[in-house]
């Protein structure tokens, strides 16, 4: 056999550039006379990155460019009111935001209460969507059933998720402040010191469903094989739980991790809805919304101040999103490698 026969002609397409076991002849070389046939030597190589350009400049205009416009907004005093001039004030908006006086006291009151309402709603949130995963994924009769009540909180919305809460809720004749009344007890709900906790459960209420059926999708993919083979070895219950079905749910779990964290963090308009701007309750996103757009009963209306507000919003959601994605990362590594 010669050399002929044993390597393809130039112009062929070869997927494996390496060196030839038959010979030790390099064959990398048709790798690069093929892509010289599809398009062509010289300036013609520039072709594909021309299709690239339209897709690559519209990322950039509506991607970058938002977030590069709102970093250069958050240093002017811009009050997005028109006719009102627009002044450069550097990082005012920044110190005032974080070091000036109690109105920085309460921005770092409103950040802390945003990292608290993220570790509980990531955590609780984590657990009834997998326990809600499990139920449903032992078929029972129903099952189909369940699935969809669980899931159907996710499709409504936060502003029809909040108000009907707020109606359940309502002090004075509301369902739920009936049922104290029966049972001897009194509570002001959203509007007492509680407020924030109940939007923490309701936030949980809303997006368990899509928790579960992110779990249920990396649960029906686990091969029936592995539990069959288990159970022949006389694993059973929290057996097959803890040595199959957790760590081959990695993906699932990675997943749903960064998603509970990221949305808790851009939860605001529950807060809205439920409470209004009521102190104890403001998070980093609802503050943001009611400096640019003016706080309920006052024309207050500091889009740089907001921006600003934005920005340390988004460094915050960068920081722990790059974190959790480290971790998770490892763990998958840990368990699929």
């Amino acid at each position: 056999m010669g050399d002929a026969d044993r390597h393809p002609p130039p112009n062929a397409v070869i997927r494996n550039a390496g060196w030839c076991r038959a010979c030790g002849h390099r064959e990398g070389k048709g790798v690069v006379m093929a892509n010289r046939e599809l398009f062509g030597g010289g300036r013609r190589r520039v072709i594909p990155w021309l299709f690239l350009l339209p897709g690559l400049g519209i990322y950039l205009i509506m991607g970058v460019g938002p977030s590069l416009f709102t970093t250069v907004y958050s240093l002017t005093d811009a009050t997005g009111l028109r006719g009102l001039p627009i002044s450069w004030v550097g990082f005012e908006n920044y110190y005032e935001f974080l070091l000036e006086g109690a109105r920085s006291r309460d921005n770092l009151d409103a950040l802390v209460r945003t990292l608290r309402f993220m570790v509980l709603v990531t955590v609780i949130q984590f657990g009834v969507g997998l326990l809600m995963a499990i139920l449903v994924n032992q078929k029972l009769r129903g099952h189909l059933v369940f699935r969809t009540i669980f899931f159907i909180p996710v499709i409504l919305g936060a502003v029809v998720q909040g108000l009907m809460w707020k109606l359940f809720l309502r002090p004075g004749g509301g369902p739920m402040d009936t049922l104290y009344g029966w049972l001897g007890l009194e509570s002001q709900f959203l509007a007492g010191n509680n407020a924030f906790y109940w939007v923490v459960l309701v936030q949980i209420w809303a997006n368990a469903g899509f928790t579960m059926v992110i779990f249920l999708a990396g649960m029906q993919t686990i091969p029936a094989e592995l539990y069959e083979a288990a159970a022949v070895d006389g694993a059973r219950g929290w057996s097959l739980f803890r040595n199959i079905t957790w760590p081959q749910l990695t993906p699932a779990v990675n997943t749903n991790f960064l998603l509970n964290i990221i949305g808790s963090l851009q939860a605001w308009m529950l807060f809205l809805v439920l409470t209004g701007y009521k102190n104890g309750t403001q998070v980093l996103g609802y503050l943001v919304y009611a400096e640019g757009f003016g706080k309920q009963g006052t024309g207050s209306f500091r889009q740089g101040y907001a921006a600003a507000a934005s920005v340390v919003l988004f460094l915050l959601v960068l920081l722990l999103g790059m974190t959790a994605n480290f971790v998770t990362t490892r763990r998958e590594r840990k368990y699929l490698s």
